[in-house]
This record gives structure tokens, sequence and C-alpha cells, in this order.
């Protein structure tokens, strides 16, 4: 019955976006999978974020190898990260990122801690404001932080009202497809005005993320947006978008520093 409990938790805090970042959503799962390890509590689990490939395949992968061997791929993987993206980042750099990527501020914290000095522009990001965590964990770490308005987009991607023009963009992803990525919603907007701005725009992800599926774009519930909000306003509030590979300079994996065609050969696809 406790075990029942505590799965039932982790499933209800990855419905919810409780859990963030789609390695802690995979570590999670992996944890309540192998409290019950039965086919029904790996479907419910792939159900509770169907648009997440990190989580099926690490499901997947409990076929085949132990939940150790996954567990020491993730920290592999994020070390290999840390170490590629520290060669993107120059002196007094201002990086700009969205959302909230465990991967990403991961590897800016190990950034500040190996004498990299260098400042972050990131979103709020409505409505769940999970640009709020970022902002919070990269304080704690002592790293210059200004968040801006979702709506502020082209003035924290260009030299105005104050502002510095960002050197480099870090995104995070849910999804990584042959055509390109899947990230919070914003992101194809942020890579279009970055193109514009010439601003670099890299990807930083666990190749675990990879997927040839189709990935649904979760569409969220609409009192997230507006509770109560009078009747007949038609409301939105789609999740994620897609980013085509022609707006990406490149991918950082645990393969390395590499255009997104060749991290799609490295992971033969």
């Amino acid at each position: 019955m406790k075990k029942q409990k505590e799965f039932d938790k982790i499933v209800k805090d990855i419905k919810e976006v409780k859990i963030q970042g789609a390695r802690n959503i995979a570590r999670k799962a992996l944890e309540a999978y192998f409290l019950i390890p039965t086919k029904k509590s790996k479907k419910i689990l792939l159900k509770s974020r169907p648009t997440e490939p990190m989580l099926w395949n690490v499901l997947k992968k409990t076929e085949k190898i132990s939940e150790k061997e996954i567990l020491q791929h993730f920290d592999f993987a994020q070390n290999e990260i840390n170490k590629n993206v520290l060669k993107l980042i120059k002196s007094s750099f201002v990086i700009f990122t969205h959302c909230h990527s465990t991967s990403v501020v991961n590897a800016l914290i190990f950034a500040k801690r190996k004498g990299k000095k260098f400042e972050v522009y990131n979103t709020e990001t409505r409505p769940l404001l999970q640009g709020r965590q970022t902002a919070k964990e990269l304080k704690r770490a002592k790293i210059k932080v200004t968040m801006f308005v979702d709506s502020a987009l082209g003035v924290a991607l260009s030299k105005e009202q104050g502002t510095e023009k960002p050197d480099l963009v870090l995104l995070g992803a849910d999804a990584l497809t042959k055509k390109g990525v899947i990230n919070k919603i914003g992101s194809e907007v942020i890579c279009q005005i970055a193109k514009n701005q010439e601003i670099p725009v890299y990807i930083v992800a666990d190749s675990w993320k990879f997927t040839k599926a189709k990935v649904p774009h979760e569409q969220r519930k609409l009192n997230e947006v507006w509770d109560k909000a009078p009747k007949k306003i038609k409301i939105q509030n789609p999740a994620f978008e897609f980013i085509p590979k022609k707006y990406l300079a490149g991918i950082v994996s645990e393969f390395g520093v590499q255009s997104y065609g060749e991290f799609l050969r490295k992971v033969g696809k």
C-alpha cells in the first residue's frame, strides 16, 4: 500500500508539472516503475507525460539494462554536457535561456564554478512560471540573472532599453527529432529573433531525448492561463512547439558540440 501511494504521488506530480525537466521526470518515473515494476505501471507512467521521449526511452531500457546503469548514464551525460557547454562560453558573455532546463542550469553552474564570468537573461515562462525556478537556481549559484516577461523577448534579445544583446542562446529540449526540436512554447519565436539578430542558438540535451516517434503537442488546462474566465472566451494553452533545425547553430550533448546533422549521424538516425 505504501508503494502504491508513492507511485501515485509521482504520477500526479509529473502530470501537474511539479517535477520539471525531462531528465528529472525520467528519473522519477524510473523510481516509480521500480516501486511497482509491472506493464500496467509502465503504461500509467507513459500516459502521465506523453510528450517526453526520454521517459519513453528510459522505461524501454529497463527491459535490457539495470536501474543503476540508467542512473549512471544520466550522470555521465550531464558531466559531458557541462564540459561541452564550457567550451562555448567566453568571458563576459550574456547568455539567454528559456523555461527550466536541468541540463542548461547544471551546465551554467558548472561554468561558474570553473571561473567563467557571464550573466544570464531568462524568461518568466508563463503560465506556470518555470523561469522563476531557473532564476532561483542560478542566483543560488551566485550567477547574475535578469528575468524578462515573456512579451519582452524582442527587448531581451537585442540591445534595447539598457540591456545588452545576448551572445548566446542555450535552450533545453523535450524531444529531439529528425527535423528539429520540440521545446517549451515560445522557443521557436526565440530562435527566429535570435537568427535575425545573428545570435547562435544551441540545444543542450541528452541524446536519450531523441525519438523517431511522432510527439504530441500537449494542450494544458485552460485555468492555468485564466482561472474562472468569462464564458465564451476561447483560451489556447499549448505547452510545446517545434523548432526547425535550420534555426540552430548546433546541439550540445554527451557526444560533443555538433551541428544538428552531425548529431543525427552520431545517433544513427
